[in-house]
């Protein structure tokens, strides 16, 4: 059997952390919304998906 070492050896895959935030972050809007579901607009806002758009524009 073999056995990670212990300390110092965190491999950090910071793709997976961003995308564990956004789900954290939709999580936490659709806790707090009124409706039964995020409209796709709320899930855009919440990714801000209009900000990356306007960033890729210049």
């Amino acid at each position: 059997m073999h056995v990670a070492p212990v300390g110092g050896t965190a491999v950090q895959d910071h793709v997976a952390l961003a995308e564990i935030e956004l789900c954290g972050d939709l999580i936490i809007a659709a806790s707090a919304a009124r409706e039964d579901r995020l409209s796709l607009e709320s899930i855009d806002e919440v990714l801000k998906v209009a900000e990356e758009r306007a960033d890729e524009r210049g």
